[in-house]
């Protein structure tokens, strides 16, 4: 059975690629630090598995090396990353040391492995290094132009993972996805939080006029994406994966709460709060996905209603994914300074 490790599989993209990947019969690695974004409870389905390990490690150590050559994996999925911008605000050091040094020592591990087994390293971005894209659609050759810490962050690691491939011709590609929402999605992110409040019958916070928009896919579509990536993609390429779909915050929200009135009765709280916006909240991201939709022959498969409603359900029926996290970690405004 060939193995995979992800990296930061704890989390809500890791967690959810690794049940696609058992599901495709691979024996997958998964290595992440634990931090307050990683949650057990999203494993529990398949963490008694047969074709799944857990290893708590940090991409920073150097111990990395050596699961590599314990595990000999196929591939290595790199979803390890701090990734709230709030927090990145708050606190820009993690930023660093997670996404720039974490991915330079996994780089040097990989590196020496590859000389002796063949791989390849998948390393999972974000539309947001592309910043503001007031018009139109960011494609793969659009300029990086970072506005948080946590974008600038995660721009160096695309920067270095393209050097290594140039200079030591290591193995690897870059993907860019926009929004994710679904399943196991921590609630510091929107949707999540949103849902949280929804269920306990708290106003919905929403940043300034609530117009700033973001390009939304569906969890489980993204990793049928990185799995064609490491399937047929090209060495040394970067590939965008969205949904073309863009909303804003406020569209949103009007969704969630219709939905849910659909299937639950909310609490008289549950109305919209407009909030003091975040420094330097991007307006708009949005990705051009021609490339691996002609060239990988991927394409989302979920619409937005249809994701929003299963992911509605899956916190409706999981209320204990909630208990699972620490309150203050849910409730407190982060990315005021």
């Amino acid at each position: 059975m060939k193995k995979i490790i992800v990296t930061g599989g704890l989390g809500f993209i890791g967690s959810n690629l690794i049940e696609l990947l058992i599901n495709k019969n691979y024996y997958v690695i998964n290595v992440d630090k634990v931090t307050y974004s990683s949650n057990f409870y999203n494993t529990r389905e398949f963490k008694k598995s047969k074709k799944y390990k857990f290893v708590k490690c940090d991409i920073k150590d150097k111990k990395i090396r050596k699961i590599l050559y314990q595990h000999k994996p196929v591939a290595i999925f790199n979803l390890a990353a701090e990734t709230h911008v709030d927090r990145s605000i708050d606190s820009p050091k993690n930023f660093i040391q997670s996404n720039i040094v974490g991915i330079f020592n996994l780089l040097e591990c990989f590196r020496e492995y590859t000389k002796k087994y063949n791989s390849k390293l998948i390393h999972i971005s974000t539309d947001e290094v592309y910043g503001d894209i007031l018009s139109g659609r960011s494609s793969e050759n659009y300029p990086y132009k970072p506005s948080s810490p946590y974008a600038a962050s995660k721009a160096a690691s695309d920067h270095l993972v393209y050097s290594y491939v140039r200079t030591f011709k290591i193995p690897a590609i870059v993907t860019n996805c926009s929004n994710n929402y679904g399943p196991k999605q921590h609630p510091e992110k929107l949707i999540p939080k949103l849902i949280y409040n929804i269920l306990n019958n708290k106003p919905l916070p929403i940043y300034g006029k609530g117009t700033n928009s973001r390009e939304w896919i569906y969890v489980k579509d993204h990793c049928e994406a990185l799995l064609k990536v490491f399937y047929k993609g090209k060495i040394g390429e970067f590939y965008n994966i969205g949904s073309n779909k863009n909303l804003n915050n406020l569209q949103v929200s009007k969704e969630l709460i219709k939905i849910s009135k659909s299937v639950i009765k909310i609490g008289k709280k549950v109305k919209i709060l407009f909030v003091k916006d975040r420094p330097g909240h991007d307006i708009r991201y949005a990705l051009n996905s021609n490339k691996i939709k002609s060239k990988l022959n991927w394409k989302p498969r979920t619409n937005f209603r249809q994701g929003i409603k299963l992911t509605f359900n899956w916190y409706l029926k999981n209320k204990n994914y909630y208990k699972s996290l620490a309150k203050k970690d849910i409730i407190k405004r982060l990315g005021t300074k």
